[in-house]
């Protein structure tokens, strides 16, 4: 993450616009507007000079150009406290910082969710048991803090599949990409009476059906 730029004070006298200026005596920073003075602090307080150069822009007494320039800072930051100030006000650059939660992803959880990912469980699933986010589980397994498990492939059944086509080629001289084609039912469905009417044919989707014969 980028460091912000950090204002620049000098000990003389430097000017924000044609009646705006700052001075830094003693450690701290003295604003004057036509040469009254109108505001200071520390010099290490960070949020007290983004909630009064924000002030002076919002207001219109100086534009973000003239911030940027007189204190070395960087234009998107400026732009950044100004909406802060347009939003939530002075308050805003004084509120504490926001704790975070306690982590979700725990050692524990991370463990409990690897054994439900390799026992094959979905996201939803695993998620769900885990009382997580999805959102959560799929960055996790993103990162690689989580490995899902390798699906089983298809080659197994592909190998079957093709052993039930060589036997039906062997045992009915047609395999089951004919038979779902329609080319083989065509045949067995034929009504033409042939030569070895005691032969029969099996149908592989209900078996000896008895009245078809070879065409």
């Amino acid at each position: 993450m980028p460091q912000s730029l950090l204002p620049l004070f000098p000990e003389e006298e430097s000017q924000i616009t044609g009646l705006l200026s700052f001075e830094r005596r003693d450690g701290r920073i003295y604003y004057f507007h036509g040469g009254f003075p109108v505001f200071s602090h520390a010099e290490e307080d960070r949020p007290s000079f983004r909630m009064f150069t924000s002030q002076l822009t919002v207001n219109g007494n100086c534009k973000q150009v003239d911030i940027v320039r007189a204190f070395g800072v960087s234009p998107i930051s400026v732009k950044r406290y100004v909406k802060k100030y347009r939003e939530g006000g002075p308050a805003a650059f004084f509120q504490p910082a926001r704790i975070r939660g306690p982590h979700v992803l725990t050692k524990e959880v991370v463990s409990q969710g690897q054994l439900l990912l390799n026992e094959g469980f979905s996201r939803s699933e695993v998620a769900k048991r885990l009382g997580i986010k999805s959102d959560t589980l799929s960055k996790a397994i993103r990162s690689g803090r989580w490995v899902e498990a390798v699906k089983k492939t298809t080659s197994e059944g592909v190998r079957k599949a093709n052993g039930v086509e060589k036997m039906a080629k062997r045992r009915w001289g047609w395999g089951v990409r004919e038979w779902s084609s329609g080319s083989a039912r065509r045949q067995v469905n034929c009504k033409k009476p042939r030569h070895d009417l005691k032969r029969r044919w099996m149908c592989p989707m209900e078996g000896f059906c008895g009245r078809c014969q070879p065409c």
